[in-house]
């Protein structure tokens, strides 16, 4: 299981959300890539508006909040 995160310098929002995410990588068990934006004029064009942005196996699966329980019940459908 592959989980990517989006994120920009500077967005709160993006802050929270890699804090659910790497405090749930070894409960979940799977890889994250971190992925910045910030000075990328590709994906600040394809991501900026939607900040963060969680992927679960190349699937957008959350923009601007998530809950931990919702990442745990993506992943899990995600996994089978």
């Amino acid at each position: 299981m592959h989980v990517a995160v989006y994120h920009a310098d500077g967005c709160h929002l993006c802050e929270r959300a890699l804090d659910v995410v790497r405090g749930l990588r070894a409960e979940l068990g799977f890889e994250l890539d971190e992925i910045d934006i910030t000075d990328d004029p590709v994906l600040e064009a394809e991501y900026r508006q939607w900040l963060p942005v969680v992927e679960i196996d190349g699937r957008r699966r959350f923009t601007y909040h998530m809950h931990p329980d919702a990442l745990r019940r993506a992943v899990a459908q995600a996994g089978t």
